[in-house]
């Protein structure tokens, strides 16, 4: 139970100043849609009405209204569906009218703490005319030549707006607006109103027990609220209403004896969980992750790429791989690794010795049940370590489009489409997601097959667009350097002999050379080399001959053309060549992810340009001359 017990002191650390948009929603209300809101005055009197398109409203909800359902759904005391509120439903057709529940409901509130606005409201809805109005007087409700309302509208091309929001009629949810003395109308706003509702509510509860959160004896909770990750969730973190089945029978007579929850401290943990997900969590479909510190101090998401977790409101300070150090090849991971530093030392200033950093995981496989998938707690300095060696020894180029072009890790996300597709299936994704995140938080080693999946794909670039292969191809070398604890600089190693890393820089020479001959005879084309690429990565030493042997034509074009850039890429050729070891240049075995390092470093040298696009070699070799 720590993980409630950590939202528990979130909350209470949390501001509850209803007045604050960004505080985490009170106790005992709930997120309903609106979808009609009904003006009146102080004495009961209609004074209008309108639609409201897209807005969610905090409404006062019972333990039972809260997660009802059934052929009898309770009322929320205040704001509720037509059916709730409308004496007269019945009389428009309505077959399921619920009005004698709602408003005893709101009776006995007024009666235990009385409010202007409750009377008001009670005061209409005794006259019987919620519906009439709405129909005759603002006409947002729609009938037929009976005066029954419609269930359906005949013409779609002219139809109103209340079925754009909902298919039914009597389904549409009220809310209220009262002009009394008071400076706020709005009922969901009226932090009078809701503070009135709290200390009304626990009136409705009956079973006092031990609360497992607080140690106090208290009104127990047995319904625990629901639409955690979303207002139409039904899946519960705490549930136990299978009393027929094997739920706890056979080791406790009754829930209470296997978990006991405060209905106070259910509702808070529960609230604070809401709000923390609508703050700062990580979707993917139905699974949610978040990170935070109890008492409120900003900390960075551990399932971002680095530029969001870092950068993104910062974006001056974010390395730039435009700069002249990333352009002209010196190793641009020292001044990334300097930033990155510089930015966990300013959470490290602010956090300083927390104890209380959470993080959670919640999924679920059906509708009803929800379950915590990951869950960790740690200290500032531990969260801070971790998620700086992660952005440190995951660091690549990362080139995702046009626009967004970064230094650092990927996300886990990222990682799961690369090694698996765009389109792959959401439960794939979300494995994948759940395996990298103890990676990240827990400092384990990202899974190999993951690895090996990416850089296969990086090497397939034939069946990605273009776009899509250049994202793939930094990831994957993100995930290979990182396995490697960061042991390849960003930057072009000349001294580096291992066969792989040669043979990566070889296709890179190869594929930029016959780019430019391509380039000045105007023809738009893949190369050679990036059509042979995953056969040059299975087969090398047998495919760079077949490579070598198309490059003959090209030479021959740039000869005449481009004679400075031709000579620079023999002269690197050669002195690629000559790093190999004669028995690892004539080996046909595999190459691993390595050479996609090789390729993508000596790639970013060749690419280099000066203002004059002038092309020059890796080593400094003089300008070509035309």
């Amino acid at each position: 139970m720590s993980w409630i017990q950590k939202l528990y002191e979130t909350y209470e650390h949390a501001s509850v100043d209803l007045a604050t948009e960004d505080a985490p929603p009170p106790i005992a209300h709930v997120s309903q849609q609106a979808h009609i809101q009904i003006i009146l005055d102080g004495a009961g009197n209609f004074h209008g009405a309108e639609i409201v398109a897209k807005e969610t409203t905090l409404v006062p909800a019972t333990e039972d209204s809260a997660g009802r359902g059934g052929k009898i759904p309770p009322p929320h005391p205040l704001c509720d569906k037509i059916q709730y509120v409308a004496k007269d439903y019945p009389a428009y057709g309505g077959e399921k009218s619920f009005f004698e529940a709602y408003r005893s409901l709101l009776s006995d509130w007024n009666q235990a703490y009385p409010h202007e606005k409750l009377r008001a409201i009670l005061s209409y809805i005794d006259k019987g005319q919620v519906v009439a109005d709405l129909v005759k007087k603002a006409k947002i409700l729609h009938v037929d030549e009976d005066d029954k309302l419609l269930a359906s509208w005949p013409d779609s091309r002219n139809k109103p707006q209340i079925f754009t929001l909902v298919k039914n009629q009597g389904e549409a949810f009220v809310r209220w607006i009262v002009d009394t003395s008071a400076l706020e109308s709005r009922t969901w706003k009226d932090g009078t109103l809701m503070d009135s509702w709290i200390q009304f509510v626990p009136r409705l509860l009956q079973k006092r027990g031990l609360c497992l959160i607080t140690g106090d004896t208290a009104l127990l909770g047995t319904k625990h609220p629901k639409g955690i990750r979303f207002s139409g969730d039904n899946a519960k973190l705490i549930s136990a209403n299978d009393t027929d089945g094997y739920t706890y029978r056979g080791r406790f007579i009754d829930s209470e004896q296997a978990c006991s929850v405060g209905y106070e401290a259910s509702q808070k943990a529960h609230s604070a969980l809401r709000w923390l997900i609508r703050r700062q969590s990580f979707r993917n479909d139905d699974q949610v992750i978040v990170a935070w510190e109890v008492s409120g101090k900003n900390v960075p998401s551990p399932v971002q790429n680095s530029y969001y977790a870092f950068w993104n409101d910062d974006e001056e300070e974010a390395p730039d791989n435009n700069s002249p150090q990333a352009r002209s090849g010196s190793d641009f991971g020292q001044l990334y690794a300097r930033k990155l530093s510089a930015k966990i030392a300013g959470y490290r200033r602010e956090l300083r010795d927390s104890k209380d950093i959470v993080v959670i995981g919640l999924d679920s496989a059906t509708t009803g049940r929800m379950a915590i998938t990951y869950y960790r707690e740690l200290t500032g300095s531990e969260f801070l370590e971790r998620l700086e060696t992660w952005h440190r020894n995951y660091a690549w180029f990362q080139n995702y489009s046009k626009e967004i072009k970064f230094t650092g890790a990927p996300s886990p996300k990222e990682i799961a489409e690369a090694a698996f597709g765009r389109r792959l299936d959401t439960k794939i994704s979300k494995a994948t997601v759940d395996r990298l995140l103890p990676c990240v938080v827990d400092g384990m080693p990202v899974p190999q097959d993951l690895v090996r999946s990416t850089c296969r794909r990086a090497a397939n670039r034939v069946g990605m667009e273009h776009w899509e292969w250049e994202k793939v191809l930094g990831i994957a070398c993100s995930l290979f350097n990182g396995v490697n604890k960061g042991g390849y600089g960003m930057a072009l190693d000349t001294e580096r002999t291992s066969r792989d890393y040669l043979y990566g820089r070889l296709l890179a020479v190869a594929e930029r050379l016959e780019y430019i001959a391509l380039s000045v005879a105007g023809e738009n084309r893949d190369t050679t080399a990036a059509r042979l690429m995953q056969r040059f990565a299975e087969r090398p030493c047998s495919t760079w001959l077949q490579i070598e042997r198309s490059l003959v034509p090209y030479k021959t074009r740039l000869q005449t053309r481009r004679i400075g850039f031709l000579h620079n890429m023999k002269k690197l050729l050669d002195e690629i060549h000559a790093l190999f070891k004669t028995e690892d240049y004539v080996s046909d075995a595999p190459l691993s992810g390595e050479f996609l390092l090789g390729y993508h470093c000596q790639r970013s040298i060749l690419q280099a340009k000066s203002n004059n696009e002038e092309e020059t070699s890796s080593t400094g070799i003089n300008k070509e001359e035309n």
